[in-house]
This record gives C-alpha cells, sequence and structure tokens, in this order.
C-alpha cells in the first residue's frame, strides 16, 4: 500500500470511528502514528479503538465498521480484545477493542490519538509511562543476558549437530534477539531513538547498518554460520561491556570448531 491509499485509510477509518457513537477513541500506534518514522509500503495499519462497554465485544466481532469491509480475506480473533484482519490485496491490520477501563492492559511505546471523547490521551500518556517503567524495571542485568545469549549459540549448535535443525535454529534465533538487546544497550548510534524497546529486532539495520546488515546475511544461511556470525559480532561491538564473558565465547568457539570445523 503507497503511502497515498495508506493516509487514505487512515482518514476513512477516522471518519467512520467519528461518525460512530460507539466509539470513544482511536489510536494509532507504531508506523501509523507517524512519530519518528512515517509508514511505508510495507506498513500495516495498527490500532487501538477504544469503544463503550456495552458496544465493545460487537465491535470485535463485527468487521462492517472497517474501511473496505467487503475486500477482508481473512479475520480471527488473536486474543481476548486484539483482532487481525487481512484483504485481498494482502494488507494487514493489527488492531485491539478496548473499553476506556481496559486500556490498563495495553503496553504502548510510539502512539498518536487520532480521537478522543474524553479521557483516551490522559489513559495513553499514562500507560505510555507505565510501559517505559515496566521495561526498566524488568530489564536483565548485563550478566545474565550475555550468558543467555551465549548459551542459546551453544545450545542452538548441539541440536543442530544431533539433526535438531529446527530447535537448533530457534536457539539460534532467540541468541539473535538477545545479541540485538545487549547492542542497544551498549552501543551509542546517532539513530537510536528508532530502535523499539518492546521488539529489539525492529529497524536494527537503519540503526546499525554494517552490523545489521552482517547479521541478517548471517540468517540467510546456515545455522553454524549464524552462530560463527553472532560470535564475531559480538566480540567486535560488544567486547568493551565489563561483563562480556570472553572465557566463555572462547569455550563456544572451540565448540563450534569441534562440531563443524
Amino acid at each position: 500500500m503507497d503511502a497515498a491509499a495508506y493516509q487514505a485509510f487512515t482518514t476513512e477509518l477516522t471518519r467512520r470511528a467519528d461518525a460512530d457513537g460507539r466509539f470513544r477513541g482511536l489510536v494509532a500506534l507504531g508506523s501509523m502514528a507517524a512519530r519518528d518514522y512515517l509508514p511505508d509500503d510495507f506498513s500495516d495499519h495498527d490500532f487501538f479503538a477504544v469503544v463503550e462497554p456495552e458496544h465493545a465485544e460487537t465491535l470485535r466481532q463485527e468487521r462492517g465498521w472497517l474501511p473496505r469491509a467487503d475486500d477482508i480475506a481473512l479475520a480471527f480473533r488473536e486474543t481476548a480484545h486484539g483482532v487481525k484482519v487481512v484483504y485481498r490485496d494482502g494488507h494487514l491490520l493489527e488492531f485491539a477493542v478496548f473499553t476506556l477501563e481496559e486500556l490498563s492492559f495495553a503496553r504502548v511505546n510510539r502512539y498518536r490519538v487520532l480521537l478522543d471523547r474524553g479521557g483516551v490521551a490522559a489513559r495513553l500518556e499514562e500507560q505510555s509511562r507505565m510501559t517505559t517503567q515496566e521495561v526498566q524495571r524488568t530489564a536483565s542485568d548485563d550478566a545474565w543476558l550475555f550468558g543467555q545469549w551465549l548459551t542459546q549459540v551453544l545450545v542452538g549448535l548441539g541440536r543442530h549437530a544431533r539433526g535438531e535443525v529446527l530447535s537448533g535454529r530457534a536457539r539460534l534465533d532467540d541468541a539473535v534477539r538477545l545479541f540485538c538487546l545487549l547492542l542497544a544497550r551498549h552501543v551509542p548510534a546517532p539513530e537510536a531513538s528508532l530502535l523499539d524497546g518492546l521488539d529489539p529486532l525492529r529497524r536494527v539495520e537503519r540503526v546499525y547498518p554494517a552490523t545489521g546488515g552482517e547479521l541478517a546475511r548471517a540468517l540467510e544461511g546456515d545455522s553454524p554460520g549464524l552462530a560463527r556470525a553472532l560470535l564475531r559480532l559480538a566480540a567486535r561491538e560488544l567486547s568493551h561491556v565489563p561483563a562480556f564473558p570472553r572465557a566463555g565465547v572462547a569455550a563456544v568457539e572451540a565448540r563450534l570448531q569441534a562440531l563443524h570445523g
């Protein structure tokens, strides 16, 4: 969906919500919020529909309030509040229908209030602050993150060598996520504000072009190659961190050499 079509969809969605007395607010999320970065041809529409309590369940089940409802190819209930919709042209909606009180279940970072009939902006500001505090409170220390990262690499290599290729790759994929968490924590970058505190893989290639590009290329290869890339990139980018596990990395490198040459 190009920029003009994307904006037209947002405008129509907002118009429909504003004309429907069951809605109390509409909140754009992620790229739809157009904060820090704009939606592109690959962006989905992510939003919260804030509705009156007596209409919440109906609006989770109905599709007629959405733009182009006749073009919907797939719609399903993802969570108690959340719905995913796919149109025939492949465009995706991910949204949740909340009452004002149910917004307390939401985790938000980037958002923009498109419609507010009272209390929505204030509640979202509170939830954004609480989300930030939760992320900071539950952030693991460096020793734990490095330990988890390195042992995921080690277990992934072992399972791959055993013939459990799928399970081994899943462990290495988690090691990629942990590496990106550590990268964001310890390697400053001019565009670091574009990173997503709720998903450490988002926009890594843009913020860290060289490292992100190398990692992306390694992900296209086999698991031993991905493990080598993770160990190499960690030594290059993160060895300055006091908790960097030098002896552990050396042990895993030796194991990799023994298993895969």
